[in-house]
């Protein structure tokens, strides 16, 4: 690898840790849409910060973006307040209007300058390492590395002197506000992380992969674990993963690098979603289907319960009184099999003493109502499920 690979991969690794940490309170708050909000209406701060210091490095351009970014929430959050709009539609109407102001303020003032609509949506990896910073003569390295390595330490800082109250105002704001830890501080100073984040990142990889970067991998997290530490490791993970491994599939291509670390992200997020052990879609379908099965199997046993005459209990008349076909009654009397739960002896189905217990119980919850879920009960009784 030559030299400007690796420092590629290095912005690229640094931007995607330091969009994770801010990226999974957004998730959890469900405030996912705000950052692409933010990633757009900064942009008249930062060109009002270069207008004031005509110098695109400068501080001021962040500072100014960042409170850009604090300006889009409240003028969101005041929208919304109204109860005219949900969120989703405030944030609709705040945040295109903060961007044409942008873009006319570039169209009108800054067509002479390199401070293009082009440049600050897509962003491009491949320059940053050319960007090199300087110091009496010794180089130091690409700017954007040492940019976002100190956005990365801040934040770092940040979460671990804030982490208790981070978390209690994201799961519990009344809680929050009894313990004397103030939400309203911890929603704004998340927010003004966040535009620092996004602003830090925007001359590396642009607004796009920002935005993708702080959600993508806090989204994937969340489908695993629903751990807030273990989500926070597992973010970043994912976000370094799709970092290097989108580097590669660019290089492999000759394509865009922040196009390929996206479609990453994105292939990441498909599989997990679809895979995941809890929440994966594959798994919430074949739990359906086990549930349905094992509500079958407790309607089964009940008919049971409720009927002695040999007819209603023969084999063969179970899809004519239960309103089965005969498929489905062959995998219920299997699985009521295997459990132990009844007997068959000339074709006429007995309920065992495991069955009859189970049946008593399961009435009971659905007599009295005492518990809406009896998972743990079938838990003690089934040894296959369905």
């Amino acid at each position: 690898m030559t030299s400007p690979q690796i420092e590629i991969q290095m912005i690229a690794a640094v931007v995607a840790v330091a969009c994770a940490i801010p990226g999974v309170f957004l998730v959890l708050r469900k405030m996912a849409l705000i950052s692409d909000a933010i990633s757009h209406s900064i942009l008249p701060g930062i060109v009002a910060g270069f207008f004031i210091t005509q110098d695109l490095n400068s501080p001021l351009l962040i500072l100014l973006a960042a409170l850009t970014g604090v300006i889009t929430v409240i003028l969101v959050e005041a929208i919304q307040k109204t109860g005219l709009v949900k969120e989703d539609t405030a944030i609709g109407l705040v945040f295109p209007a903060l961007f044409s102001i942008g873009v006319i303020m570039i169209a009108k003032n800054a067509n002479d300058v390199h401070l293009d609509i082009d440049a600050v949506l897509l962003g491009e990896l491949a320059f940053a390492p050319f960007d090199r910073l300087i110091l009496s003569g010794l180089d130091m390295g690409p700017k954007s590395l040492w940019l976002m390595g100190t956005i990365l330490i801040l934040s770092l800082g940040l979460l671990f002197l804030f982490f208790k109250e981070l978390k209690v105002s994201t799961f519990d704001a009344g809680l929050s506000s009894a313990l004397g830890i103030s939400p309203i501080v911890m929603h704004y100073g998340l927010m003004s992380v966040s535009s620092v984040t996004v602003v830090g990142a925007f001359d590396a990889v642009g607004a796009i992969l920002v935005v993708a970067l702080m959600i993508a991998p806090a989204a994937t997290a969340y489908l695993l674990t629903s751990d807030l530490k273990r989500m926070l490791l597992l973010s970043i993970v994912f976000g370094v993963f799709s970092a290097i491994a989108g580097y590669w599939l660019a290089h492999f291509l000759d394509a865009s690098i922040s196009g390929s670390m996206t479609t990453v992200l994105g292939v990441v997020f498909l599989m997990v979603y679809l895979f995941a052990p809890r929440k994966g879609l594959l798994s919430v379908l074949y739990r359906q289907k086990q549930q349905r099965t094992e509500v079958s199997l407790i309607t089964f046993l009940l008919h049971l319960n409720n009927h002695s005459e040999e007819e209603e209990r023969h084999i063969n008349h179970l899809n004519e009184h239960i309103n089965w076909q005969k498929i489905r009654a062959k995998t219920i009397l299997d699985l009521a099999q295997k459990n132990n739960m009844i007997l068959i002896k000339d074709e006429i189905v007995f309920l065992t003493e495991k069955g009859k217990d189970f049946t008593q119980r399961a009435l009971e919850y659905i007599m009295t109502n005492k518990d809406e879920r009896i998972e743990h009960m079938k838990d003690d009784f089934f040894l296959f499920r369905g």
